[in-house]
Protein backbone atom coordinates (compact mmCIF):
# COMPACT_ATOMS: atom_id res chain seq x y z
CA UNK A 1 0.00 0.00 0.00
CA UNK A 2 3.15 2.41 -0.58
CA UNK A 3 2.55 5.47 -1.84
CA UNK A 4 -1.50 4.73 -2.73
CA UNK A 5 -2.80 7.31 -0.98
CA UNK A 6 -0.19 9.97 -2.29
CA UNK A 7 -1.23 8.65 -5.50
CA UNK A 8 -4.94 9.23 -4.57
CA UNK A 9 -4.39 12.71 -3.96
CA UNK A 10 -2.98 13.25 -7.28
CA UNK A 11 -5.28 10.92 -9.42
CA UNK A 12 -8.35 13.06 -7.40
CA UNK A 13 -6.54 16.40 -8.28
CA UNK A 14 -6.01 15.75 -11.90
CA UNK A 15 -10.05 14.58 -12.05
CA UNK A 16 -11.30 17.86 -10.47
CA UNK A 17 -9.17 20.27 -12.47
CA UNK A 18 -9.71 18.78 -15.80
CA UNK A 19 -12.62 20.07 -18.33
CA UNK A 20 -13.22 16.70 -18.90
CA UNK A 21 -15.09 16.27 -15.14
CA UNK A 22 -16.39 19.74 -15.30
CA UNK A 23 -18.42 18.73 -18.74
CA UNK A 24 -19.82 15.68 -17.14
CA UNK A 25 -20.73 16.98 -14.17
CA UNK A 26 -22.31 19.96 -15.65
CA UNK A 27 -24.28 17.71 -18.21
CA UNK A 28 -25.79 15.42 -15.15
CA UNK A 29 -26.77 17.66 -13.22
CA UNK A 30 -28.58 19.54 -15.74
CA UNK A 31 -30.14 16.85 -17.00
CA UNK A 32 -31.29 15.27 -13.42
CA UNK A 33 -32.81 18.64 -12.39
CA UNK A 34 -34.85 18.93 -15.62
CA UNK A 35 -35.89 15.41 -14.93
CA UNK A 36 -36.44 16.10 -10.98
CA UNK A 37 -38.73 18.78 -12.18
CA UNK A 38 -40.73 17.40 -14.82
CA UNK A 39 -41.40 14.57 -12.11
CA UNK A 40 -41.98 16.53 -9.37
CA UNK A 41 -44.42 18.91 -11.36
CA UNK A 42 -46.20 15.84 -12.85
CA UNK A 43 -46.61 14.18 -9.20
CA UNK A 44 -47.92 17.70 -7.56
CA UNK A 45 -50.80 17.92 -10.41
CA UNK A 46 -51.94 13.76 -9.90
CA UNK A 47 -51.65 14.37 -5.90
CA UNK A 48 -53.45 17.20 -6.39
CA UNK A 49 -57.03 16.99 -3.91
CA UNK A 50 -56.02 13.50 -3.59
CA UNK A 51 -54.51 11.45 -0.52
CA UNK A 52 -50.86 11.26 -1.01
CA UNK A 53 -49.35 7.64 -1.51
CA UNK A 54 -47.33 6.08 0.70
CA UNK A 55 -43.56 6.34 -0.28
CA UNK A 56 -44.28 9.16 -3.13
CA UNK A 57 -40.99 10.55 -2.51
CA UNK A 58 -39.00 7.98 -4.24
CA UNK A 59 -41.61 8.70 -7.22
CA UNK A 60 -38.96 11.99 -8.14
CA UNK A 61 -36.33 8.84 -9.28
CA UNK A 62 -38.76 6.50 -10.93
CA UNK A 63 -41.48 8.74 -12.88
CA UNK A 64 -40.93 8.84 -16.10
CA UNK A 65 -42.65 12.32 -16.73
CA UNK A 66 -42.21 13.89 -20.31
CA UNK A 67 -38.96 12.09 -20.75
CA UNK A 68 -37.37 9.07 -19.13
CA UNK A 69 -36.98 8.69 -15.42
CA UNK A 70 -33.18 9.49 -13.47
CA UNK A 71 -33.24 5.72 -12.97
CA UNK A 72 -33.13 5.09 -16.53
CA UNK A 73 -30.75 7.73 -17.40
CA UNK A 74 -28.40 6.77 -15.18
CA UNK A 75 -28.83 2.70 -16.01
CA UNK A 76 -28.50 3.80 -19.85
CA UNK A 77 -26.13 6.64 -19.63
CA UNK A 78 -23.96 6.07 -16.41
CA UNK A 79 -21.69 3.54 -17.70
CA UNK A 80 -21.00 6.29 -19.81
CA UNK A 81 -19.09 8.26 -16.81
CA UNK A 82 -17.34 5.60 -16.27
CA UNK A 83 -15.90 5.07 -19.57
CA UNK A 84 -14.80 8.75 -19.37
CA UNK A 85 -13.17 8.78 -16.64
CA UNK A 86 -11.04 5.32 -17.70
CA UNK A 87 -10.53 5.02 -20.89
CA UNK A 88 -7.22 6.65 -20.91
CA UNK A 89 -6.01 6.70 -17.27
CA UNK A 90 -2.96 4.29 -18.30
CA UNK A 91 -2.21 4.48 -22.04
CA UNK A 92 -2.07 8.61 -21.22
CA UNK A 93 0.61 7.88 -19.13
CA UNK A 94 2.67 6.06 -21.27
CA UNK A 95 2.24 8.34 -24.14
CA UNK A 96 3.37 11.20 -21.55
CA UNK A 97 6.42 8.77 -20.32
CA UNK A 98 5.32 9.36 -16.78
CA UNK A 99 4.20 5.54 -16.68
CA UNK A 100 7.82 4.33 -16.41
CA UNK A 101 9.00 7.13 -14.12
CA UNK A 102 6.06 6.24 -11.51
CA UNK A 103 6.91 2.92 -11.78
CA UNK A 104 10.39 3.66 -10.36
CA UNK A 105 9.51 5.52 -7.68
CA UNK A 106 9.93 3.68 -4.18
CA UNK A 107 6.18 2.31 -4.26
CA UNK A 108 4.32 -0.64 -4.78
CA UNK A 109 3.54 -1.12 -8.58
CA UNK A 110 -0.12 -2.31 -7.55
CA UNK A 111 -0.19 1.26 -5.81
CA UNK A 112 -0.74 2.63 -9.53
CA UNK A 113 -3.49 0.82 -10.49
CA UNK A 114 -4.90 0.74 -7.52
CA UNK A 115 -5.33 4.45 -7.15
CA UNK A 116 -6.49 4.93 -10.34
CA UNK A 117 -9.29 3.00 -9.68
CA UNK A 118 -9.97 4.48 -6.36
CA UNK A 119 -9.80 7.97 -7.52
CA UNK A 120 -12.25 6.67 -10.41
CA UNK A 121 -14.37 5.31 -7.97
CA UNK A 122 -14.33 8.44 -5.82
CA UNK A 123 -15.14 10.80 -8.60
CA UNK A 124 -18.15 8.62 -9.39
CA UNK A 125 -19.25 8.51 -5.72
CA UNK A 126 -19.33 12.40 -5.36
CA UNK A 127 -21.22 12.97 -8.66
CA UNK A 128 -23.52 10.46 -8.27
CA UNK A 129 -24.60 11.67 -4.22
CA UNK A 130 -24.21 15.04 -5.31
CA UNK A 131 -27.40 14.97 -7.73
CA UNK A 132 -29.22 12.60 -5.86
CA UNK A 133 -28.94 15.34 -2.95
CA UNK A 134 -29.85 18.01 -5.40
CA UNK A 135 -32.65 15.82 -6.58
CA UNK A 136 -34.17 15.13 -3.32
CA UNK A 137 -34.11 18.98 -2.08
CA UNK A 138 -35.89 20.07 -5.47
CA UNK A 139 -38.47 17.25 -5.05
CA UNK A 140 -39.13 18.73 -1.64
CA UNK A 141 -39.58 21.74 -2.23
CA UNK A 142 -42.12 20.79 -5.33
CA UNK A 143 -44.21 17.85 -4.17
CA UNK A 144 -43.76 18.85 -0.12
CA UNK A 145 -43.15 15.68 1.04
CA UNK A 146 -39.99 14.78 3.48
CA UNK A 147 -38.57 11.49 2.94
CA UNK A 148 -39.37 8.71 5.33
CA UNK A 149 -36.77 6.54 6.81
CA UNK A 150 -37.42 3.31 4.78
CA UNK A 151 -37.41 6.14 1.77
CA UNK A 152 -33.84 7.25 2.98
CA UNK A 153 -32.40 3.53 3.24
CA UNK A 154 -34.11 2.76 -0.25
CA UNK A 155 -32.34 5.66 -1.37
CA UNK A 156 -28.47 5.25 0.24
CA UNK A 157 -28.85 1.14 -1.36
CA UNK A 158 -29.61 2.56 -5.19
CA UNK A 159 -26.82 5.04 -5.12
CA UNK A 160 -24.31 2.15 -3.71
CA UNK A 161 -25.85 0.07 -6.71
CA UNK A 162 -25.19 2.89 -9.18
CA UNK A 163 -21.59 3.42 -7.88
CA UNK A 164 -20.95 -0.40 -8.23
CA UNK A 165 -22.67 -0.51 -11.71
CA UNK A 166 -20.71 2.65 -12.53
CA UNK A 167 -17.39 1.47 -11.41
CA UNK A 168 -17.99 -1.81 -13.48
CA UNK A 169 -17.92 0.42 -16.48
CA UNK A 170 -14.70 2.09 -14.77
CA UNK A 171 -13.30 -1.04 -14.60
CA UNK A 172 -13.98 -1.85 -18.23
CA UNK A 173 -12.54 1.33 -19.22
CA UNK A 174 -9.24 0.88 -17.25
CA UNK A 175 -8.64 -2.59 -18.65
CA UNK A 176 -8.86 -1.42 -22.25
CA UNK A 177 -6.98 1.47 -21.50
CA UNK A 178 -3.87 -0.86 -20.29
CA UNK A 179 -4.42 -3.57 -23.08
CA UNK A 180 -4.24 -0.86 -26.08
CA UNK A 181 -1.85 1.85 -26.19
CA UNK A 182 -4.01 4.32 -28.07
CA UNK A 183 -6.10 6.32 -26.05
CA UNK A 184 -8.10 6.22 -29.58
CA UNK A 185 -8.36 2.56 -29.42
CA UNK A 186 -9.84 2.12 -25.90
CA UNK A 187 -12.37 4.35 -26.14
CA UNK A 188 -13.72 2.82 -28.72
CA UNK A 189 -13.54 -0.84 -27.32
CA UNK A 190 -15.05 0.35 -24.27
CA UNK A 191 -17.70 1.87 -26.29
CA UNK A 192 -18.23 -1.16 -27.72
CA UNK A 193 -18.60 -3.17 -25.04
CA UNK A 194 -21.16 -0.52 -23.55
CA UNK A 195 -23.46 -1.20 -26.84
CA UNK A 196 -23.54 -4.67 -27.22
CA UNK A 197 -24.79 -5.18 -23.36
CA UNK A 198 -27.16 -2.13 -24.13
CA UNK A 199 -28.42 -3.25 -27.57
CA UNK A 200 -27.31 -6.13 -29.02
CA UNK A 201 -28.19 -8.48 -25.59
CA UNK A 202 -31.75 -7.63 -25.24
CA UNK A 203 -31.99 -8.34 -29.09
CA UNK A 204 -29.86 -11.58 -28.89
CA UNK A 205 -32.21 -12.48 -26.08
CA UNK A 206 -35.55 -12.10 -28.17
CA UNK A 207 -34.18 -13.41 -31.06
CA UNK A 208 -33.11 -16.65 -29.07
CA UNK A 209 -36.89 -17.03 -27.28
CA UNK A 210 -38.28 -16.88 -30.66
CA UNK A 211 -36.35 -19.77 -32.18
CA UNK A 212 -36.96 -21.96 -28.86
CA UNK A 213 -40.33 -21.00 -27.99
CA UNK A 214 -42.20 -19.53 -30.62
CA UNK A 215 -45.38 -17.61 -29.79
CA UNK A 216 -48.19 -18.44 -32.11
CA UNK A 217 -51.87 -18.29 -31.54
CA UNK A 218 -53.93 -21.07 -32.21
CA UNK A 219 -57.83 -21.40 -32.68
CA UNK A 220 -57.87 -21.80 -28.89
CA UNK A 221 -55.99 -18.67 -28.45
CA UNK A 222 -52.15 -18.23 -27.39
CA UNK A 223 -50.69 -21.22 -25.25
CA UNK A 224 -49.66 -19.94 -21.79
CA UNK A 225 -46.88 -22.89 -21.50
CA UNK A 226 -45.46 -21.13 -24.47
CA UNK A 227 -45.62 -17.67 -23.17
CA UNK A 228 -44.24 -18.38 -20.06
CA UNK A 229 -40.90 -20.11 -21.12
CA UNK A 230 -40.45 -17.50 -23.73
CA UNK A 231 -40.43 -14.83 -21.03
CA UNK A 232 -38.40 -17.17 -19.09
CA UNK A 233 -35.63 -17.76 -21.81
CA UNK A 234 -35.81 -14.05 -22.75
CA UNK A 235 -35.03 -13.01 -19.14
CA UNK A 236 -32.59 -15.36 -18.18
CA UNK A 237 -30.46 -14.52 -21.64
CA UNK A 238 -30.95 -10.86 -21.07
CA UNK A 239 -29.27 -10.79 -17.05
CA UNK A 240 -25.71 -11.40 -19.06
CA UNK A 241 -26.04 -7.89 -19.44
CA UNK A 242 -25.45 -6.03 -16.42
CA UNK A 243 -27.94 -3.08 -17.62
CA UNK A 244 -30.29 -5.44 -16.94
CA UNK A 245 -28.93 -6.37 -13.90
CA UNK A 246 -28.87 -2.77 -13.10
CA UNK A 247 -32.47 -1.57 -14.34
CA UNK A 248 -33.65 -5.07 -12.54
CA UNK A 249 -32.70 -4.39 -9.20
CA UNK A 250 -33.10 -0.46 -8.96
CA UNK A 251 -36.67 -0.86 -9.73
CA UNK A 252 -37.21 -3.09 -7.24
CA UNK A 253 -35.28 -0.93 -4.55
CA UNK A 254 -36.80 1.99 -5.64
CA UNK A 255 -40.63 0.86 -6.16
CA UNK A 256 -41.52 -1.52 -3.66
CA UNK A 257 -45.01 -1.87 -5.35
CA UNK A 258 -42.72 -4.35 -7.22
CA UNK A 259 -43.25 -7.73 -6.47
CA UNK A 260 -40.95 -9.28 -8.33
CA UNK A 261 -38.45 -8.87 -11.61
CA UNK A 262 -40.01 -11.53 -13.27
CA UNK A 263 -42.99 -10.41 -14.44
CA UNK A 264 -43.87 -13.41 -16.51
CA UNK A 265 -47.24 -13.81 -14.99
CA UNK A 266 -47.95 -10.23 -15.34
CA UNK A 267 -47.42 -10.68 -18.94
CA UNK A 268 -50.28 -13.16 -19.04
CA UNK A 269 -52.80 -10.91 -17.44
CA UNK A 270 -55.51 -9.23 -19.17
CA UNK A 271 -56.59 -5.37 -18.38
CA UNK A 272 -59.39 -6.00 -15.85
CA UNK A 273 -56.93 -8.84 -14.09
CA UNK A 274 -54.15 -5.90 -14.34
CA UNK A 275 -56.38 -3.78 -12.67
CA UNK A 276 -57.76 -6.25 -9.65
CA UNK A 277 -53.80 -7.13 -9.06
CA UNK A 278 -53.04 -3.45 -8.74
CA UNK A 279 -56.09 -2.87 -6.24
CA UNK A 280 -54.81 -5.23 -3.79
CA UNK A 281 -51.56 -4.71 -4.34
CA UNK A 282 -49.40 -3.55 -0.81
CA UNK A 283 -45.73 -2.36 -0.74
CA UNK A 284 -43.25 -5.04 -0.35
CA UNK A 285 -41.42 -3.84 3.23
CA UNK A 286 -37.27 -3.02 2.88
CA UNK A 287 -36.10 -6.42 3.74
CA UNK A 288 -38.49 -8.27 1.50
CA UNK A 289 -37.37 -5.84 -1.52
CA UNK A 290 -33.28 -6.71 -0.45
CA UNK A 291 -33.87 -10.77 -0.43
CA UNK A 292 -35.31 -10.62 -3.78
CA UNK A 293 -33.18 -7.89 -5.31
CA UNK A 294 -29.64 -9.77 -3.68
CA UNK A 295 -28.79 -11.69 -6.56
CA UNK A 296 -28.83 -9.02 -8.81
CA UNK A 297 -26.60 -6.76 -6.17
CA UNK A 298 -24.45 -10.20 -5.68
CA UNK A 299 -23.99 -10.25 -9.15
CA UNK A 300 -22.96 -6.43 -10.04
CA UNK A 301 -20.05 -6.74 -6.72
CA UNK A 302 -18.80 -9.57 -8.34
CA UNK A 303 -19.06 -8.53 -12.16
CA UNK A 304 -17.51 -5.55 -10.77
CA UNK A 305 -14.30 -7.01 -8.67
CA UNK A 306 -13.84 -9.53 -11.26
CA UNK A 307 -13.60 -6.51 -14.10
CA UNK A 308 -10.74 -4.87 -11.89
CA UNK A 309 -8.96 -8.25 -10.79
CA UNK A 310 -8.77 -8.73 -14.50
CA UNK A 311 -7.50 -5.50 -14.99
CA UNK A 312 -4.79 -5.36 -12.25
CA UNK A 313 -3.54 -9.28 -13.51
CA UNK A 314 -2.96 -7.63 -16.77
CA UNK A 315 -0.92 -4.26 -15.64
CA UNK A 316 1.33 -6.81 -12.90
CA UNK A 317 2.13 -9.04 -15.92
CA UNK A 318 3.22 -6.33 -18.30
CA UNK A 319 7.27 -6.07 -18.75
CA UNK A 320 7.76 -2.33 -17.08
CA UNK A 321 9.88 -1.59 -19.71
CA UNK A 322 7.41 -1.51 -22.35
CA UNK A 323 4.83 0.50 -20.20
Amino acid sequence: MRGIFTLFRKELGDHFSSVRFLIISALIVMVGVIIASMAGMGIQEEAKGAAKPTLLFLWLFTSTGKLFSFVQFIGFFGPLIGIFLGFDSINRERVSRTLSKLASQPIYRDSIINAKFLAGVTIISIVLVAIILIISGLGIRLIGVVPGSEEIWRLAIYVITSILYVSFWLGISILFSVVFRSTATSALASLAVWIFFSFFVSLGAGTLANAIAPISESGTGVDREIVIRHERIQHTVSLFSPVTLYSDATSLVLNPMNQTTRPIAYALMGPLEKLSAARFQNPLPLSQSLLIVAPYLISIIAMTFLCFGVCYLVFMRQEIRTI
